[in-house]
Parts: C-alpha cells; sequence; structure tokens
C-alpha cells in the first residue's frame, strides 16, 4: 500500500489568475513561501524560503503545462502534482497530490502534516486570491 497526501479547493478566479499565483514567485509570496529564486517553469530548479520554518528547501520544476498543471519534486520520492480545473462558472478548481511512500509508521506522519500543510496552502491562496487576505503571515509563530 503507497500512501499519498491529497488536497482539494474550489477558487472563484479565474484559471489563468490562479496559475500565476502559483508559478509567480511575486504571488506566491504574498501567501506560501517567504523567497524563491524564480518562477515555475519545466526544468527549471528553484530554491524555496517560508518565513516560519528555517532552511532553504530545493524544488525541481519537472512540468508545467500552462493553465492546467504543475508538477515538482521535493526530493526523488516525493512528487507534488498541482491540478487546474476550470468551472462553467469560471472559477478554478485546484488538485494538490503528493507521494507515493511506502506505508509505515514515519510515513503515516509525514500523510498527516503535508495533507494538512496543502490544505493550508490552498486556504491560503483562496483567501488571497479572492480577498487580498494573507493567512499565513504570523501563523506559525507560535509562544512557547
Amino acid at each position: 500500500m503507497k500512501l499519498t497526501a491529497k488536497a482539494t479547493l474550489q477558487i472563484q478566479k479565474q484559471i489563468h489568475e490562479v496559475f500565476e499565483a502559483i508559478v509567480n514567485p511575486e504571488k506566491m509570496t504574498k501567501y506560501f513561501i517567504s523567497e524563491s529564486t524564480g518562477r515555475m517553469e519545466t526544468g527549471k530548479e528553484l530554491l524555496w524560503e517560508f518565513g516560519d520554518f528555517p532552511g532553504k528547501f530545493p524544488v525541481k520544476v519537472t512540468e508545467v503545462q500552462p493553465n492546467k498543471f504543475i508538477e515538482f519534486v521535493w526530493d526523488e520520492e516525493t512528487v507534488v502534482r498541482i491540478t487546474l480545473e476550470e468551472q462553467p462558472d469560471k472559477s478554478t478548481v485546484v488538485k494538490v497530490t503528493e507521494g507515493e511512500k511506502q506505508l509505515n509508521e514515519k510515513n503515516i506522519k509525514w500523510l498527516t502534516d503535508n495533507t494538512f500543510g496543502w490544505g493550508n496552502f490552498l486556504d491560503c491562496m483562496k483567501a488571497y486570491l479572492e480577498y487580498g487576505i494573507q493567512l499565513r503571515k504570523g501563523a506559525f509563530n507560535y509562544a512557547n
């Protein structure tokens, strides 16, 4: 049995706006990452930083189909696929899958954490695109 993290959300914006919010670092820094070394394009290798988590995270973009699909890898067994589907009302359904990983105790924790993480990504993108709200800012700065 293999594990795959999944999250789906409908965003009340046209598909090209949602696509641009994912591939354009100027937009993505408004709701997800704090820095990127570039735009997501097929074959590019980027570094992402998150203001609330230390370190730089390598991202290898394996495929981009404008207004349809983005695929990248964090490591060899962790492929992320983001699919965009235009709806009749011109809103966009965004589906994220990440995986696959072997079923074991360590990867069950990964599945829980990453399913939450991608849900948070989608919620933050929706709030930013629909209302201009930056939900992520300060969200992970917990007082001890």
